[in-house]
C-alpha cells in the first residue's frame, strides 16, 4: 500500500460497537474501544432551571456545538451527572458525523499517537455503504486530517482476503448486525447480500430482560461499593446518584450481560425449545456486586436466537422487537438465500468457502452448528479461524489488500 516499507498505514474499522485501530501489517489492533460515547449538554448542566436567555428564547439545549464528548473506555467508564451514551451508528450507517470524527481524533491522537498527515488510511466499511457515505468520509479525511492517501474497502472482501480467496461467503455477525455477503474475485455480489438486526445487541438485551424475570437485577458498577468488614468478608453498599441518565445505566448493564453472555453462552447442538434443555446443568458466574446468579437453559435459548429470531418473542420485555421478527429469517436461512441469488456457477464454491467473522461469530459452537443446518441443505464447508483474535476483529484482513 502506499508508503511502501518508510511508512505505515492506519487501519480503522469503526463497527456498531467497538472500534479498531492499529498498523498495518500488525497481528492485532493497537487500540480497541467502544463506538458509543458519552455526551454532556454543557448549556443543560450549567443552567438547568433558567431554559430562557436574556432575550427571552429558548436555547437549542441540542447543539452540537454545546455538547462535551468523551470517548473510550476510561472516559466512558467514569460516571457523570446527566451524561447520554449515544452512538454514531445505527443499522450499520453513520448518522452523526460529529461524533465519528471525535472517535478518529481519539484513535489518532490518545490511542496511536500520530499525525495523520504522515500516513495513509485504510478504512473499512459495511457492505451497505452509500455514495454519499463515502464521500463524507473521503471528505474529512483529505480535509480535515490532510491524509496522504485513502482506500475504503468492504468488510467482506478484506475478510475474504484474509483467508487467501477470492471468491467466498462472507458471514459478519457483531454487536449491531448480522451480514451475508457473497464475494467473487474480490467484489461484492450486491444483489445477494443478506442483513438482520440480530446481533449481540440484541442477545444482550435479552439476556437481561431474562435475568430480570427470574428476579435478578443486574447492578451497575457505579451503583455500589464494597467495603471488607472482616478480613475476606465483603459488604455492598449501594449508592444512589439522581442524575445518572437511563442511557448510561443500560450501558453500563450492558457491559456486565456481554460479559455474562461470553463466558457461559454456547450455541445449541439443535434447534432449541424448553422441554429438551429444562434439565440443563446451570453454569456459576459472579456479578461485580459479589451476587453469584446460576445460568441455565438461557446459555442456550438466547445464541439460538440468531438462528431463530422468533424466540425473541418468548422473552418478556423484547416485545418491542419481537413485532419485528416474525419477517426475519435465521442465519442457515440467510446463507442459503444469498447462495441461491449468485450465479449458478459460484454457488458450490460459496458452499465450500463459508468465512465466519465478527464479535458474535466467535461464540461457542456457533461454527458447528451453522455447518451441521447447512449440511441438510447443501454440502458445505464452514471455516472459522482458530485464532479468536483474528475471528473477533478480523484484524487479518485488514492489512492484506
Amino acid at each position: 500500500m502506499y508508503g511502501g516499507d518508510e511508512v505505515s498505514a492506519i487501519v480503522i474499522d469503526l463497527g456498531s460497537h467497538t472500534c479498531k485501530a492499529g498498523y498495518a501489517g500488525e497481528d492485532a489492533p493497537k487500540a480497541v474501544f467502544p463506538s458509543a460515547v458519552g455526551s454532556v449538554d454543557e448549556m443543560e448542566v450549567d443552567n438547568p432551571d433558567n431554559p430562557e436567555d436574556n432575550s427571552g428564547s429558548a436555547p437549542d439545549l441540542k447543539s452540537k456545538d454545546k455538547r462535551k464528548l468523551y470517548v473510550g473506555s476510561q472516559a466512558l467508564g467514569f460516571r457523570r451527572d446527566h451524561m447520554e451514551v449515544i452512538s454514531p451508528i445505527k443499522d450499520g450507517t453513520v448518522v452523526d458525523w460529529d461524533i465519528v470524527e471525535n472517535i478518529w481524533d481519539h484513535a489518532f491522537r490518545e490511542c496511536l499517537l500520530i499525525d495523520p498527515k504522515e500516513h495513509p488510511m485504510l478504512l473499512a466499511e459495511p457492505c451497505s455503504n452509500t455514495q454519499q457515505q463515502r464521500e463524507k468520509a473521503a471528505e474529512i479525511m483529505f480535509e480535515k486530517y490532510q491524509v496522504p492517501a485513502l482506500f475504503l474497502a468492504k468488510n467482506a472482501v478484506l475478510t475474504s482476503f484474509a483467508s487467501g480467496r477470492a471468491t467466498s461467503l462472507v458471514v459478519d455477525s457483531g454487536g449491531g448486525l448480522t451480514t451475508v455477503a457473497p464475494v467473487h474475485d474480490g467484489y461484492v455480489l450486491q444483489k445477494a447480500v443478506a442483513t438482520s438486526p440480530i446481533g449481540g445487541g440484541i442477545l444482550t438485551d435479552c439476556l437481561i430482560k431474562s435475568l430480570e424475570q427470574k428476579g435478578i437485577t443486574i447492578k451497575p458498577r457505579y451503583s455500589f461499593k464494597r467495603k471488607e468488614i472482616r478480613p475476606g468478608e465483603f459488604q455492598t453498599v449501594d449508592l444512589d446518584f439522581p442524575d445518572t441518565t437511563e442511557s448510561y445505566k443500560l450501558y453500563c448493564q450492558r457491559a456486565i450481560a456481554s460479559d455474562i453472555k461470553e463466558c457461559v453462552s454456547r450455541a445449541p447442538d439443535t434447534p432449541y425449545d424448553d422441554s429438551s434443555y429444562s434439565n440443563i446443568p446451570t453454569t456459576s458466574y459472579e456479578l461485580p456486586d459479589g451476587q453469584t446468579i446460576e445460568v441455565g437453559a438461557d446459555r442456550f435459548k438466547i445464541p439460538d436466537i440468531i438462528f431463530n429470531p422468533s424466540l425473541v418473542q418468548t422473552i418478556p420485555g423484547m416485545e418491542n422487537f419481537a413485532e419485528t421478527t416474525a419477517s426475519l429469517r435465521g442465519l442457515p436461512t440467510m446463507v442459503i438465500d444469498s447462495i441461491n441469488k449468485c450465479d449458478v456457477d459460484i454457488r458450490r464454491e460459496l458452499f465450500s468457502s463459508i468465512l465466519l467473522a465478527g464479535g458474535t461469530a466467535s461464540m461457542q459452537q456457533l461454527k458447528e452448528r451453522l455447518e451441521k443446518d447447512l449440511l441438510e441443505a447443501a454440502r458445505v464447508k464452514v471455516l472459522a479461524s482458530g485464532n479468536a483474535t483474528e475471528r473477533r476483529f478480523r484484524y487479518t484482513a485488514l492489512f492484506h489488500k
